[in-house]
Formats: structure tokens, sequence, C-alpha cells
């Protein structure tokens, strides 16, 4: 696996207003997700697809994440704390897709990463 670049978020102060801003500079189109509260998806055109929401209490700024599709999180994270870094988020389900985690690089830089469901 490439660990490639398989999805992104963007954190925002409004989500309408984000919302507006984004269809009308990129074209891309934007639609409430189903499920998840508050939550938007981001559908480019190509992929990989997005999604957006108002900035959760207690993150210190907005901002966007990248995703690179792995594996195994468990592995992953392994990876990154014996290579220096540290678990910010463990592995997280998300219902029916798969599951998500970060951590932080030696720079304190937040990774996101993403295992999809078996197929």
């Amino acid at each position: 696996m490439a660990n490639s670049l398989c999805h992104f978020e963007i954190l925002v102060s409004d989500a309408e207003k984000a919302i507006d801003f984004y269809t009308k500079v990129f074209d891309w189109k934007i639609e409430k997700s189903e499920g998840f509260s508050g939550y938007y998806s981001i559908n480019t055109g190509e992929e990989p697809g997005g999604g957006l929401m108002k900035k959760p209490e207690g993150v210190p700024h907005c901002t966007i994440s990248p995703y690179f599709l792995v594996e195994s999180i468990d592995e992953t994270l392994g990876k990154a704390e014996a290579a220096g870094g540290k678990v910010g988020h463990p592995r997280t389900e998300i219902p029916g897709i798969g599951w998500w985690a970060f951590f932080f690089d030696p720079d304190g830089i937040p990774i996101m990463i993403f295992e999809p469901l078996p197929k």
C-alpha cells in the first residue's frame, strides 16, 4: 500500500460561510453528511473527496487536515511512536466505513490516518 492521500477535512469557524466560499471558488458540491451531525461531505469531482465541519471546542485554530490511507492504524501508530512521534487520538470507528486516528510527528504536526473496512 502506498499510504496515499485519501481524504481531507476542513475545520472552520462558520460552516455555512465556508460552504458558500468553497463552492464559489472551486465549484465543489458540498452536502450535509447523513449520520454525522454538523458534518458536510465535499465532492471535488475527483478523488480524494473531503469533509467540512465547524471547528470543535478545544481545537486551537481552523485548519485543513489531509488523511493518509494505511493498512493498519494500530501498526502505523506503533511505528510513529517508535520513530519519535506521539499518538494524538487513538483508533476510532467510523461506523460502516472504517477507522481513523492521528499522531503528531516530532515537530508536533498532526498526521491523520484512515483504515478502511476490509473488502
